[in-house]
């Protein structure tokens, strides 16, 4: 493939085509095997990341890889502080950074700490890190996974900005409407094989998706098959002890229902079940599950009342990154592979292991591969695996899609309309309102802490989901759409 100056060059396949692998080859992550980069006309190998930072090509990846502990500007300038002396000049350092964000438009204090930042946040002080360098080659790896629409507008100004100075962007997403919105041209990947470049004028979705995965895919939905039944869980008045907080929380979930929770960012969706999981603490409220009252206080206990969490942030609360898939995917059950002097029986936690691998289509050398080396999407399954065999009856999923290319995204939501269907009942938080629209049964909205109401999936729309987002914020500024 080819980057032209000033371009938003778009990379696309689906998960493990090879997309990521081919960008950490350019930034020196991964040396290739065979095949040649050219920068302006000349070969190159960079050794290491940091050899290419410093010959202008720059990557914000997938997965944020940060300092949390230390500052915004101590994160941005990490390597290569400004000094006065043999010491570091934090004055000259935070006003780089200010004049840093003012450029990009980003509204943050350079003296936090990273670890009082959101997601997104903390997505959007890498992106500022990347332009830092001056780079003349930006690799942006599923950029705005975790932005807020408003964000993500931020960041297509920032692109249209360093285009203009003749920076060339490669632009690795599986969102489609961004990938026509940005783009000039966009290449395809299946397998790890080159499928083709094409303008973004001489494509349409349809065939973006027939290129990544070499079938017409259909309806971007299954069909719901699942019929909700008789109340399975009773949520009552449930509110945290500690911020963020969430307050008066009262809903009922049927058996075999999908029920989606939506919201605006920091409108309380992550917070509420991860306090039905027992990862926060409550301050008052009551769960019960077919009639009796269950006392969800640690994950422990959440686990052995048949609860199931998957995080919304994969990397720092789902994985365990140098420990290979059959330690991530075993892990959550682990007793249950004890023999009768306590040694673990390796063999069938293996043998399970291979079974999730197959039966979630996880692409793998093997189940000793670490975790660490699969795409996000394969990372993603291999979490999923490891919450099916513990056998949950109440499934909690926290974007469960995200960073999903569109043909894994729709094995997900056959998953989930399957564990349904098979009796199973599932609290989703997405913030891709399509996708709630598309599988639930009913959709629940958070707003500012509290629950804003509960629709029906089928007799409604996005215009009142917002309108009921919006309901207990003060006034409008503080929408973070």
């Amino acid at each position: 493939m080819s980057v032209r100056p000033g371009s938003v060059h778009s990379l696309m396949g689906e998960n493990g085509a090879g997309k990521s692998t081919m960008m950490k080859c350019l930034f020196g992550i991964y040396r290739q095997d065979s095949g040649r980069y050219f920068l302006e006309g000349e070969e190159f190998n960079f050794i290491d990341p940091k050899h290419a930072l410093e010959h202008g090509v720059s990557m914000v990846h997938q997965e944020l890889n940060q300092v949390t502990q230390r500052s915004i500007s101590d994160n941005i300038w990490l390597g290569r502080y400004p000094k006065r002396g043999p010491f570091v000049d934090e004055k000259a350092m935070y006003r780089a950074s200010r004049e840093l964000f003012k450029r990009l438009g980003i509204s943050l204090d350079p003296r936090l700490k990273l670890n009082t930042l959101s997601v997104s946040q903390r997505q959007m002080v890498e992106i500022a890190k990347a332009v830092s360098y001056e780079a003349r080659i930006i690799v942006l790896d599923e950029p705005t996974s975790s932005l807020t629409d408003n964000e993500v507008r931020m960041l297509f100004d920032i692109i249209s900005v360093l285009r203009g100075q003749g920076v060339g962007i490669i632009y690795i997403s599986h969102k489609m409407d961004e990938i026509f919105e940005v783009s000039d041209e966009v290449t395809v990947l299946r397998d790890g094989q080159y499928i083709g470049t094409e303008t973004i004028e001489n494509l349409s979705m349809e065939k973006i998706v027939n290129m990544m995965v070499g079938r017409d895919l259909g309806h971007r939905f299954p069909p719901r098959t699942n019929v909700p039944g008789e109340m399975h869980m009773k949520v009552s008045n449930v509110a945290t002890r500690y911020p963020p907080f969430i307050q008066d929380v009262n809903f009922e979930l049927r058996r075999g229902e999908i029920l989606g929770i939506a919201g605006l960012v920091g409108a309380g969706r992550t917070e509420l079940i991860e306090s039905l999981f027992g990862a926060r603490t409550l301050e008052s409220g009551e769960i019960y599950v077919d009639g009796r009252k269950i006392d969800n206080n640690t994950e422990q206990k959440s686990i052995g009342n048949h609860f199931a969490l998957l995080t919304e942030e994969r990397r720092s609360t789902g994985l365990y990154p140098v420990a290979d898939i059959t330690f991530n995917s075993t892990i959550a059950n682990v007793k249950s592979y004890r023999g009768a002097i306590g040694l673990l029986d390796d063999r069938a936690m293996m043998r399970d292991t291979e079974t999730q691998i197959a039966n979630m289509r996880i692409k793998t050398p093997d189940c000793r591969e670490q975790i660490r080396n699969l795409s996000g999407g394969n990372q993603q399954k291999v979490i999923i695996g490891r919450w099916l065999l513990t056998d949950p009856d109440i499934l909690l999923l926290d974007e469960p899609t995200r960073g999903i290319d569109v043909g894994a995204k729709f094995e997900i939501y056959q998953l989930i309309i399957n564990l349904a269907r098979d009796g199973k009942s599932v609290i989703m938080v997405s913030s891709e309102m399509p996708e709630l629209i598309g599988i639930t049964n009913r959709i629940m909205v958070m707003s500012n802490g509290r629950m804003a109401g509960i629709v029906e999936t089928e007799k409604t729309d996005q215009t009142e989901i917002f309108n009921l987002a919006m309901k207990y914020l003060i006034n409008s500024a503080e929408a973070k759409i």
